[in-house]
């Protein structure tokens, strides 16, 4: 017998690089004991082995939706998604000045029951694929612009280590309940 899908609880990661998302959807999939879909564009990036271009980005956006869509299928009523649409969109905004029309429309279609947007309050952590230090918080009140414009309901999440996962639990826990 098939799991009924739009059971699931979707929450989505959000937020400025550097921000813990990728950590904060692994420990909270362990806690409710359910899947979490990792940030496709890591594994995409590494495999091109160039800068990447428009096109790649909706690849990227095209992959990651389509791996949520088979992930929600083991689901144990959440799935957390390291990423989404709205960081796509950004994304192609900030680089290209221009967003595909897929990711927009998919943005209206693929809402998440809950976002949890992660403030730059960590530490910068160097990494390969990592390119705006100096625009977090740039970034961060885009993010929460492009939230309000969609009326998402969403929690800002902050805090070092466990305290930002506790933080998380919270903002979850008060909407499921």
């Amino acid at each position: 017998m098939e799991k009924k899908t739009d059971q699931i609880i979707r929450i989505a990661l959000i937020g400025p690089e550097s921000t813990a998302k990728s950590t904060l959807s692994q420990k909270l999939a362990e806690y409710y004991k359910t899947v979490w879909v990792p940030e496709y564009s890591r594994e995409y990036l590494a495999l091109i082995k160039r800068k990447y271009e428009l096109d790649d980005v909706l690849q990227i956006a095209q992959r990651q939706l389509k791996r949520e869509n088979e992930l929600i299928k083991k689901a144990n009523r959440f799935i957390f998604a390291d990423t989404e649409l709205i960081v796509s969109k950004v994304w192609c905004e900030d680089v290209f000045k221009l967003c595909p029309d897929w990711i927009s429309k998919n943005i209206m279609s693929t809402k998440y029951d809950l976002y949890l947007l992660t403030s730059p309050d960590l530490p910068w952590l160097e990494d390969p694929l990592r390119e705006n230090p100096h625009r977090r918080e740039f970034f961060f009140n885009w993010y929460e612009s492009e939230l309000k414009a969609i009326n998402a309901c969403y929690s800002i999440i902050n805090g070092v280590g466990d305290v930002r996962l506790q933080h998380a639990i919270d903002a979850i826990e008060n909407f499921d309940s």
